[in-house]
């Protein structure tokens, strides 16, 4: 079993989330640094009134519980692909760690983004989270 650490600087989310769970599937372990940096391309406006609707959805005592922070975010999208309500899903959810900041790290090849497009970082202070770093 081996540790990838992925830099995830300019890395369009539901790409890097599509190859992130296809290697925790595969049963690697897969570290995500600089969360706060992906991107999530289109309408800013649009992107975030949907995260805002997430977030609303639901009682704030029963759920679904939807997160703020930029890491937990990024865990969600992944969790979102892999059969987290099977053993074999839930086993591969557990090998996943998110950080925000962090050093190094591999740097998935990445084309020049010429359309809108907003990093979870920003997506996230609109939902609430304090960057207090």
């Amino acid at each position: 079993m081996t540790e990838k650490i992925i830099d995830g600087t300019n890395a369009i989310m539901g790409r890097l989330s599509t190859s992130v769970a296809k290697e925790l599937l595969l049963g690697n372990k897969v570290r995500i640094i600089k969360a706060e940096k992906i991107i999530l391309t289109g309408d800013r406006h649009q992107i975030v009134n949907d995260y805002l609707e997430r977030r609303r959805r639901g009682s704030p005592h029963h759920g679904p519980f939807f997160p703020t922070r930029p890491d937990a975010i990024v865990r969600r999208c992944i969790r979102g692909m892999l059969p987290y309500k099977t053993n074999k899903g839930r086993n591969a959810f557990k090998n996943l760690r998110v950080s925000i900041g962090g050093e190094g790290g591999e740097r998935i090849a990445q084309k020049k983004v010429k359309t809108k497009y907003v990093t979870v970082g920003k997506v996230a202070e609109s939902l609430g989270w304090r960057n207090d770093q």
